[in-house]
Order: structure tokens, then C-alpha cells, then sequence
């Protein structure tokens, strides 16, 4: 298998961890052609292998397609000697992706994974992970590889993986996104109680100042004001793939102006949202159903683990309650919200964390969603044109048309959600409530 150009500089290949001081492979070849050898000396350094034990072969490689940053591979390996306590069936994720400079630019994600990686030994760790069996990061160069266990869908209990924004196929939707914000939670009560410390404050350590100023909304309110304008063109030239709330002249009249008046206080809502701590905890970035696997225990209890641990770091539990509910079905939003963040809180509290006021988090939840939105989305015509040109043509907003590319309909799917809760939720009155505390 060669997935690099014949010329590709060999000084490249490899890189040194900067825990482990082990010189790791930046892509599959140099992986494959390391050999066993290399990957012995990974897992000893992680400490995923004993130390008279070794990885005998490597019996199949398969590239994984998908993702939007480095190469991933599926590896099969053989063990000097066998132990049920060894994973074979393995996958492989490379912050680097020589062959796409587009894709590789986003090297830098995995640090914060690896960083995950190593946190999810502590005996206390509250969210099933995929078992880590490497680790590690190169600041340098960018380069990082992660190698854990290959979680089994479709295989004996493990249901099979869930495809993003079609939520709405699955029956008894809602016990997966409970099961989620369950564990959403107990990653916060175990961060907020000190059962991860102090592992977790050397591992993810919390600045403020870096936190408020992550993902600011673009441009000056004037630029905003316009772009929420072409946003309101948008919805009103194609109204049937939007929800009647969004499409009402009402809302789409007062949204350019709401959108401005968050931009000219971005800064005071950031502040509100990273003042009260018991409202910040190390979390899951992007929890979508895609992003987990599922078990249907013999009560019928649906149970989740978590995958794609990306950019994953102390938060507002606003923003990730957000990031995993952004991609769900469209009737969550018809009532569905107030009874997960309840979930949430409850889930929280019962396992040792902050039993957190419910106004105040669903306040905190919406004013996420509105600068999550405005940061993220505000070229959605631009983009929704370029991926989805016939968008005007669907019949409705489930409309299989709007699947012929899966970027435009993911992005779409979400920035639909973004603008149904803004006028269900009324986020306009929401800013009132953050600036008049």
C-alpha cells in the first residue's frame, strides 16, 4: 500500500512524541514499513504492553476513508504471545495528510485527542472510550498518532454506526440523545468533583482569557447585520425547506438585528459565559450520535461511549450540550430541549458534580447556540449555493435532493436547527437576560 508521492522526503516520515520520546510514524507507509518492531516500542512506552509481550505481525492494513483532517487506517496485528486483554483489531489516526494540503492544515486537532487519550486511563474516567493503546503528539512538526481498539458495530451487542443529520430514521430517537447527555454529564460531575484530578489540570488546563476569545464571530456589526440579512433572503427564496417559524416574515424581519446587537456585545456574553466555573468543564466537542457507539442493555437501557475526542477541552457546558445535540432530528426542538438539559442536570448532580440552576443553564445553552451559530455559519448562502445548487427545488427540509453532497447537508441540517431555535427560543430575549444580570 503507498499512499505518498515516490519522492516523498524520508526525513518526514517520522517524528518524536513528545511524551513518549518515541519516534512515531507521520503516515500509514512509514507505519507498514516500521514494522512491528516500531509498534512494540509504542506500546511499551504508552504502557499498553507488557513488557514480555510484543506485536509478532502486522496481518492486515485497510486505509479508512472520511474525516476532515489526517489519514486513518484499520490494522489487524498478531501478539508474541496471546492475551484476551489485547486488542487486534485496531484503528490508526494520523494528524497528517501529506497528500491533501487542505486536510492537512488541520494537523494540530489530534493534540488535544491525544491528550484525551492519555486522561482516559485514570481508573476514574466516567465515559467508555475506545481502549488507547498509543498516544502522542510531535508540537514541532504537527504530527501525532492515536491507536486504540476498533470498536465492533453491528457485532453482538454494539448497534450499528449512525450516519450524521439522519437522526430522524431512527426509531426511539430520544434514548440516544438521553444516552449522550448522560454522559455528557458524568464527564462533567468526575471533572468538577476532583475524581480526575490532578491528571486532568496538568492535561487541560483552564485560561480563561483563551477560552472567550476562541471562535469570535466575523466581522464588524455593520458585516454582520448584512450577512444575517442574506441569510433571511435565503430562508425567504426557499421557504419550504425551513421550519414555519423560520420562515415567518416576523422572524426573519427582527434576526438581522438581533445577529447585530449579539456582535456588538460578544465580549459581555463571553465574560457570562465563563464567569460561573460551575457552568465550564472539560468536555466533548461534538457528541453527535455519529461520533458514539451505542448498547441496548437487558432492561432495555440504551448506554453509549464516545468517539473523535477532537478539539475536546474545558467549555461551557452551553456549547457542548450544543455540539451534541446541533445534528439531531427535527422534532427535538418541538419541547425536547428542557427535558435533556433536566436529564443533564439531574445525571450531574447524582454523580457528585455542581447541581446546576435550570433557567440559568438553559439561558447559558442558548446564547451558546446563537454565537456558536453566528461564528460558524454566517456564509451559510454562499456555501448551502456552492455544495446543494438546486436547494431551491427541494420539496421540504427531509427532502432526499439535499442529499446529493454530504458536506452541504450536513452543514445545512444544522444550520437549520441553529435558526429554529433562535425563533422558538427567542435568543433576542435571551441577550436581554445576559446583559441586564
Amino acid at each position: 500500500m503507498t499512499l505518498l508521492p515516490e519522492d516523498w522526503l524520508s526525513e518526514a516520515d517520522f517524528a518524536r512524541g513528545a511524551a513518549t520520546k518515541v519516534e512515531m510514524p507521520a503516515h500509514p507507509d512509514a507505519l507498514i514499513a516500521a514494522g512491528p518492531e516500531r509498534l512494540t516500542a509504542m506500546f511499551r512506552a504508552f504502557g499498553s504492553l507488557p513488557a514480555d509481550n510484543a506485536v509478532f505481525r502486522i496481518a492486515e492494513t485497510r486505509v479508512f476513508p472520511g474525516g476532515n483532517s489526517g489519514l486513518k487506517l484499520m490494522l489487524t496485528v498478531d501478539y508474541m504471545r496471546d492475551d484476551p486483554a489485547l486488542d487486534r483489531e485496531l484503528f490508526v489516526k494520523f494528524s497528517r495528510d501529506f497528500t491533501d494540503p487542505f486536510r492537512d492544515r488541520r494537523r494540530t486537532e489530534l493534540e488535544a485527542e491525544v491528550r484525551l487519550a492519555q486522561l482516559a486511563r485514570h481508573p476514574d474516567f466516567p465515559v467508555p472510550v475506545a481502549r488507547p493503546y498509543f498516544a502522542d503528539f510531535d508540537p514541532v512538526s504537527g504530527t501525532g498518532v492515536l491507536i486504540t481498539s476498533r470498536i465492533p458495530f453491528g457485532s453482538g451487542a454494539v448497534q450499528p454506526m449512525r450516519t450524521k443529520c439522519l437522526d430522524h430514521e431512527l426509531p426511539e430517537r430520544m434514548d440516544y440523545y438521553r444516552a449522550t447527555v448522560i454522559a455528557l454529564a458524568r464527564l462533567t460531575a468526575a471533572a468538577k468533583s476532583g475524581r480526575l484530578s490532578p491528571q486532568l489540570e496538568e492535561l487541560f488546563p483552564f485560561d480563561r482569557a483563551a477560552a472567550e476569545a476562541e471562535l469570535p464571530i466575523p466581522g464588524t456589526p455593520d458585516e454582520v447585520e448584512e450577512k444575517a440579512r442574506a441569510i433571511a433572503a435565503m430562508v425567504r427564496e426557499a421557504p419550504r425547506i425551513f421550519p414555519p417559524e423560520v420562515a415567518a416574515p416576523a422572524f426573519l424581519d427582527r434576526f438581522p438585528a438581533e445577529a447585530r446587537r449579539f456582535a456588538e456585545h460578544e465580549a459581555a456574553v463571553k465574560r457570562f459565559l465563563y464567569a460561573d466555573l460551575d457552568y465550564v468543564a472539560l468536555a466533548h466537542w461534538n457528541s453527535n450520535i455519529d461520533n458514539a457507539w451505542f448498547e441496548r442493555g437487558a432492561d432495555g437501557t440504551l448506554t453509549c461511549g464516545l468517539l473523535d475526542w477532537g478539539m475536546v477541552r474545558p467549555m461551557n457546558l452551553g456549547i457542548s450540550l450544543w455540539g451534541g445535540l446541533s445534528a439531531a432530528s427535527p422534532d427535538l426542538w418541538d419541547g425536547g430541549v428542557e427535558p435533556l438539559l433536566a436529564l443533564f442536570i439531574a445525571e450531574c448532580a447524582a454523580q457528585g458534580g455542581p447541581r446546576l440552576d435550570p433557567e440559568r443553564l438553559a439561558l447559558h445553552f442558548d446564547v451558546s447556540v446563537a454565537m456558536m451559530g453566528l461564528a460558524l455559519m454566517l456564509d451559510a448562502p454562499t456555501l448551502v449555493a456552492r455544495r446543494l445548487p438546486d436547494f431551491v427545488e427541494a420539496q421540504n427540509r427531509l427532502d432526499p435532493a439535499l442529499r446529493a453532497d454530504q458536506v452541504g447537508h450536513g452543514f445545512l441540517h444544522v444550520f437549520t436547527a441553529f435558526l429554529e431555535l433562535w425563533a422558538k427560543r427567542d435568543f433576542g430575549a435571551a441577550l436581554g437576560k445576559v446583559l441586564s444580570a
